[in-house]
C-alpha cells in the first residue's frame, strides 16, 4: 500500500511539471510585426522613384506598343484599327519570312557556333595551362569592350573591295576569289554570320574559361584513372560543371541573333536587296523610312515574346538538368 501510494503521489507530483513542459504556441509580437510592416513599407518608399521612372520608360511605351499594333498608322494621320492584321503580316509577308528565315541563319553563327568555340576553348583551357592562355583570351575577348557600331565599321572595312581580306587572297595567289564580300548576293549573310561570330566567340569563351578554373581538379583525375580521354573527359566532366554557364552564353547569344540589327544596319542595311534583311531592320524601315507604326509595333510586340519564351526555355532546360 505504501509502494502505491507513493507512486501515486509522484504522478501527482509529476503531472504539473509535464503541464509547465507543453506551452501553447507563442503569437506573434505585435511589435515585431509592425516593425517588419515599417521596414516594408520603407523598402517601398526606396524602390518607388526607380519603380516610377521604369514605369515611365518601359513599361508605359510598352503597352502603347502594344495598343498600336492593332492599328494601322503613319504616325500623323488618324490610326485606323486593323485587328490582327499586322500580326499576320509574318505569315503573308515574303519579307518578313525570308527576314525570319535570316535569323534562324543568324542563330547558328551568332549563338551556337560561338558557344562550341567558347565550350571547346575552356575544355582544353581545363586539361592543362597553356603559355600564352592570358593573351589569347585578351584577344578573343576584345569585342566585347568595342561598341557594335565600331566592330561594324570594321568588318565593314574587312570586307572592302580593297580591303585585307581580299589584299590577303591576292597575296596568296586567290585573286580570283577576291570580290566585294557585303555586296555579293551569295556572300552577304555568311559575311555578316562570320563578323558575329567573332564578336560572341570572346563572350562565351570567357564565360566558359572562368566556369572551368571552379571545376575540381580532382575529377579529371578520377576520369583519367577511369581511363577516360579527351572526349569523355569534355562530356562526364567539363560540361556537367559548365551547364550554369552554358544556360548564361545560349540566353545571351540567342537573344542577341533575335535581334541583330546594329551590325546589319552598319554595313549591308539589310541589302543587296533583302538578302540580308532581319526582322529588325523591318521593323526600322517600317517606322520610319515609310512609316508604319502599327506594323513596326506588332514586329516589336512579337520579337519580344520570342525573345521571352526563349529565355524560359533556356532557363527551364538548365534547372531541369540539375
Amino acid at each position: 500500500m505504501a509502494t502505491l501510494d507513493e507512486s501515486r503521489t509522484s504522478q501527482a507530483v509529476a503531472a504539473p511539471a509535464d503541464t509547465e513542459t507543453v506551452r501553447p504556441p507563442r503569437r506573434p509580437n505585435r511589435a515585431r510585426l509592425s516593425s517588419r510592416r515599417r521596414r516594408r513599407l520603407l523598402g517601398l518608399v526606396y524602390l518607388a522613384p526607380a519603380l516610377l521612372i521604369y514605369a515611365c520608360v518601359v513599361l508605359v511605351p510598352a503597352g502603347q506598343g502594344v495598343r498600336l499594333s492593332f492599328y494601322h498608322w503613319d504616325g500623323v494621320t488618324a490610326a485606323t484599327w486593323t485587328g490582327l492584321g499586322n500580326y499576320t503580316g509574318f505569315f503573308t509577308d515574303p519579307t518578313l519570312r525570308q527576314a525570319i528565315g535570316h535569323t534562324l541563319f543568324f542563330i547558328v553563327f551568332f549563338s551556337l557556333l560561338p558557344v562550341a568555340l567558347g565550350m571547346a576553348s575552356a575544355a582544353v583551357t581545363a586539361r592543362k595551362e597553356m603559355r600564352g592562355a592570358g593573351v589569347y583570351r585578351w584577344v578573343i575577348f576584345l569585342p566585347q569592350v568595342l561598341t557594335p557600331a565600331v566592330v561594324a565599321v570594321v568588318w565593314k572595312q574587312i570586307y572592302a573591295p580593297d580591303g585585307p581580306l581580299n589584299s590577303v587572297l591576292t597575296a596568296f595567289g586567290l585573286g580570283g576569289l577576291t570580290r566585294g564580300w557585303l555586296g555579293d548576293f551569295t556572300w552577304a549573310l555568311p559575311a555578316l554570320g562570320l563578323a558575329g561570330t567573332w564578336g560572341a566567340f570572346g563572350l562565351c569563351m570567357v564565360l566558359f574559361a572562368a566556369g572551368a578554373q571552379n571545376i575540381p581538379n580532382e575529377l579529371y583525375d578520377a576520369a583519367r584513372m577511369d581511363g577516360a580521354g579527351p572526349v569523355r573527359e569534355f562530356f562526364t566532366v567539363t560540361l556537367p560543371g559548365l551547364r550554369g554557364q552554358l544556360a548564361v552564353a545560349l540566353t545571351l547569344t540567342l537573344l542577341g541573333a533575335i535581334r541583330v540589327f546594329d551590325v546589319v544596319w552598319l554595313t549591308t542595311k539589310g541589302g543587296p536587296g533583302t538578302s540580308t534583311i532581319t526582322p529588325t531592320v523591318v521593323l526600322y524601315k517600317r517606322a520610319f523610312s515609310n512609316p508604319d507604326v502599327g506594323a513596326a509595333c506588332a514586329i516589336g510586340v512579337v520579337l519580344a515574346m520570342v525573345s521571352l519564351i526563349v529565355s524560359l526555355a533556356v532557363v527551364k532546360l538548365s534547372e531541369g538538368d540539375d
